[in-house]
């Protein structure tokens, strides 16, 4: 199952919409065969592992990370080819709670004669299928915080500039969190102030390919000739965007700011994971731009507490990941 789920890490930037998944086939004697999902349209984990090995498939224990699907959908189902292959045992780690499998997948395998081990490893999946996971149980994407800021708090002088605050290895290290992501919000401000882009650039898939470029998404009205053309323009209370984006099947969203922006998502509670690239810098006053803009907690008892998932150097600077508890 280890080696299923590092083979799931090599399907991130390849697989989405779809779930990232990693299986491996142990034949009856002894040989090994290691499969990840691939593009949409293109083979699941299941039937990846199953094309590499082919008749050594019959007897084989087969380990997925992921409860292996029972619907049509861009492809067959995984529970049917792996009923032809011959498979006699299936262990994966975490149940799929998507409605068109939901239990449907180990309940086909059985039905079969396949005898099914859940459960294995489920801890470490879950953290790994976090966003899908959110997803398909909540119909919202998965969102991600991501700030950059100096070691006092600041993201920004007080005359507004804050190009760039971190290192270009923390900016880069930002851009695969962009390639994980199937869109990316920032506030009308934020365009106004800084025209940015929010593309991706210098990363690639797994397989050497181009990554997918991320929905672009903007808080408010974008300025006609802002760089972030095209974009999704959207208006309204939080939770409603995020369920509109939610049905347009974005499994993860990343917001990017501003303070603003940043503030209302975290009080409305609607953070799932918080990404702050901290600067070896001070601004040495209480006069630049914080993190959130608004009003904070009122007393010590109402400050937020989360759990530091990650601390780690990236360049010069420090990445801290969050996540509430």
């Amino acid at each position: 199952m280890r080696t299923a789920i590092e083979a799931a890490s090599r399907s991130r930037l390849l697989s989405p919409p779809n779930p990232w998944v990693g299986a491996v086939l142990v034949s009856p004697d002894g040989q090994v065969f290691v499969g990840s999902t691939q593009r949409p349209g293109a083979n699941h984990a299941e039937r990846e592992v199953l094309d590499r090995a082919g008749a050594a498939s019959a007897g084989a224990t087969l380990y997925s990370t992921l409860e292996p699907c029972s619907h049509h959908g861009r492809t067959s189902p995984c529970t049917n080819a792996i009923i032809t292959a011959g498979i006699t045992t299936v262990v994966y780690a975490v149940d799929d709670p998507d409605p068109q499998v939901a239990g449907s997948g180990a309940a086909h395998l059985e039905a079969a004669g396949i005898r099914v081990v859940a459960g294995v490893l489920a801890a470490e999946v879950e953290v790994q299928l976090a966003p899908y996971l959110h997803h398909r149980r909540t119909g919202r994407p998965y969102v991600v915080l991501k700030m950059a800021a100096t070691l006092d708090g600041r993201t920004a002088a007080v005359d507004g500039s804050s190009q760039w605050i971190t290192s270009p290895e923390a900016r880069a290290d930002a851009h695969l969190l962009r390639a994980e992501s199937d869109a990316i919000l920032v506030g009308a401000g934020t365009v106004r102030d800084d025209d940015p882009r929010l593309t991706i650039r210098g990363i690639v898939a797994s397989d050497g390919g181009p990554v997918r470029e991320p929905l672009r998404v903007v808080l408010g009205s974008a300025p006609p000739d802002a760089a972030v053309h095209p974009c999704l323009e959207l208006g309204g209370e939080l939770v409603t965007i995020l369920d509109e984006l939610g049905s347009r099947g974005l499994v993860q969203l990343m917001v990017e700011g501003g303070a603003q922006v940043a503030g209302s998502f975290h009080r409305a509670g609607l953070v799932d994971r918080y990404v702050i690239y901290l600067a070896p810098a001070l601004m040495g006053g209480d006069d630049g731009r914080g993190i959130f803009a608004g009003p904070g907690a009122g007393t010590i008892d109402d400050v937020f507490r989360g759990a530091i998932v990650d601390a780690r150097s990236v360049g010069v600077d420090l990445r801290v990941d969050l996540h509430p508890r």
